[in-house]
């Protein structure tokens, strides 16, 4: 296998969706994706050499291929879980060409480090640093876009995947798992009555995630056919809630909010992990966390796909359906 890494920087293109095209303003920034690349930095240093919610989340994405009849010889895949991504892939979908995208040096270093370890499966492999902001990929250049746990940290969600769209040749599949609204509830619940006994008001402390009713909305407006939503809830236990941020900060995935407040007062956060084990802990002493995972497929447009009959096509009317199987509608 070859390895290569790239730095992309400048010269980009912004696709970030403004009042022009008939939507509200996105390019209000609500992530510090420069923090958010520190993060992951630091997960690159805390990351489990095999975290199985990552692990899962990474599977039931990659399954997605094994439905697809044809193949996928050029491939991106950016952000969020890459380096499970590469190590569960088994030569799903074909691929013969990988790039794997990170905004984070460390990350791709640990990936690359990771590709020493997978058996020879004939993927030539390269690395390139970039945002999924500014996507540094041409357009029409590769035929499988995938983002495992990575997308929800953009400030402009359907802009990024706009971009996906455009990178991808006609017929191009796009696959991406992000995180759901309903991911970490019990934590959310815990802070906010925290804060209000130990402050007397509340400030953003989670970050504000997409809800599924949303999903197959921004698949749309990105441009993509053939959009397909599901949702898939895991529950994770831990001994203590200091354990489940210690697990948040090797995933990357703490806040990054532009408008949170710097510090955590102390007694804040034992009230904060009081409350949740009051409220939420087992019999057995260990607390649950609940992570949505809202999987998303879309396509890019081609003459090959199918589509819908046009408007007044229909050869039969219902008027004629109803006098053949009868008024009450029964066969």
């Amino acid at each position: 296998m070859r390895i290569s890494i790239a730095l992309c920087r400048g010269g980009v293109r912004s696709y970030c969706t403004d009042a022009r095209d008939g939507f509200q303003s996105s390019k209000l920034k609500i992530f510090d994706r420069h923090l958010k690349r520190k993060q992951r930095d630091r997960a690159a240093w805390l990351m489990k050499p095999k975290d199985s919610l990552l692990d899962t989340v990474a599977e039931n994405l990659l399954d997605r291929l094994e439905d697809c009849k044809k193949t996928f010889p050029t491939a991106l895949c950016m952000g969020g879980s890459l380096e499970a991504i590469r190590r569960l892939l088994h030569g799903r979908g074909g691929i013969e060409k990988l790039i794997m995208m990170d905004t984070s040096w460390d990350m791709v270093k640990l990936c690359k480090d990771a590709e020493q370890k997978i058996p020879n499966d004939n993927i030539e492999t390269s690395y390139i640093i970039g945002d999924e902001e500014y996507l540094p990929v041409k357009e029409n250049s590769v035929d499988l876009v995938i983002s495992c746990l990575g997308l929800h940290w953009t400030n402009d969600l359907p802009g990024a995947m706009i971009q996906c769209r455009l990178s991808l040749k006609p017929d191009g599949l796009f696959l991406a798992a992000i995180l759901g609204g309903e991911t970490l509830k019990e934590l959310r619940i815990a802070c906010t009555i925290a804060q209000m006994e130990r402050e007397g008001g509340i400030s953003p402390r989670l970050s504000p995630l997409a809800q599924v009713r949303d999903a197959g909305n921004l698949l749309t407006r990105a441009g993509f056919t053939l959009p397909g939503v599901d949702v898939d809830e895991y529950t994770v236990r831990y001994s203590s809630a200091l354990e489940l941020i210690e697990h948040l900060r090797a995933m990357g995935e703490t806040s990054a909010l532009l408008q949170r407040s710097k510090v955590l007062k102390k007694d804040t956060a034992l009230a904060t992990a009081g409350i949740y084990e009051s409220m939420f802990a087992a019999e057995d002493g260990t607390i649950p966390a609940t992570f949505q995972i809202i999987y998303m497929t879309g396509w890019r447009e081609h003459y090959s796909q199918q589509r819908p009959s046009r408007r007044g096509s229909a050869s039969v009317s219902f008027q004629d359906l109803q006098k053949q199987f009868g008024s009450d509608g029964s066969c």
